[in-house]
């Protein structure tokens, strides 16, 4: 006699809608997590767009930000049309902050207030920290790269290297003492922390007032919002906003990217 085949049972397996779009569990996770922390009906805020692309993203903080920041919670949300946004129930993507770049000095004497603790903070919640010091042209540069060393103090092997804010240049200086002044910082504090600064300024601050010795010899931080690409081609990180909203930051927040490894 033919033998009787055996049926086999199917079985069914469940997927949940988010994984059918393609949508990553560690994503699910991030909205899961961040939507039962977040009160339904709360703020619909709206921030700047993300530029198209594979991003990592960083912050800049100092004591003109509107509020603390709340370290362990620091989330870029955009929706489908890549605005940032406040509220995870309006989130197409989560992405956590990468990394943050936190405000030290400036000029000759000025400390940022908020320096220690944000430096600490930063420290303490496992996020790429770096701190910035903004020049002033009208003093001298190894006096202000002292100021940012005394200040600072010693940094961790895995911090991010010091950063050189250039975005004036005042009255009755010459293109060539800026350079020069700049110069002195950037060689002072290389020359005891061991490592190369950034450079950050804005694509047109660049082309109309730095040397090829600085733009061409230091990684570029390069600003330059309102554009899908920055008109300066090299360059390491591009901040392109300053009115971005960010979860964990009160109010509104500059916010930068760097290419996705």
């Amino acid at each position: 006699m033919p033998s009787r085949k055996k049926k086999v049972k199917k079985k069914t397996v469940k997927v949940s809608p988010l994984a059918a779009l393609g949508v990553s569990a560690g994503l699910i996770l991030a909205i899961f997590l961040v939507a039962c922390l977040w009160p339904r009906g709360s703020s619909s805020e709206r921030g700047s767009r993300v530029p198209p692309g594979t991003w990592r993203y960083g912050i800049d903080i100092s004591h003109n930000n509107a509020g603390p920041i709340v370290w362990d919670s620091l989330y870029v949300m955009t929706d489908k049309k890549r605005r940032t946004v406040r509220n995870p129930f309006e989130a197409n993507d989560i992405k956590p902050v990468s990394f943050v770049v936190v405000k030290a000095t400036e000029g000759a004497s000025f400390k940022d207030p908020d320096f220690k603790d944000n430096w600490r903070q930063a420290g303490l919640s496992g996020i790429k920290r770096g701190a910035y010091h903004f020049f002033r042209s009208s003093k001298d540069g190894e006096v202000q790269a002292r100021n940012f060393i005394s200040t600072v103090g010693d940094m961790r092997l895995g911090d991010l290297p010091p950063v050189l804010d250039i975005e004036t240049i005042h009255i009755g200086c010459s293109k060539q003492l800026l350079n020069e002044r700049a110069l002195q910082w950037l060689s002072t504090v290389e020359k005891h922390y061991g490592k190369k600064p950034v450079v950050y300024a804005s694509s047109s601050f660049i082309k109309d007032n730095l040397s090829k010795e600085i733009s061409g010899n230091y990684p570029i931080w390069v600003a330059h919002y309102g554009k899908a690409r920055p008109s300066h081609d090299i360059w390491i990180w591009w901040q392109f906003t300053d009115k971005a909203v960010v979860k964990g930051v009160p109010g509104p927040v500059d916010l930068s990217v760097m290419a996705a490894d």
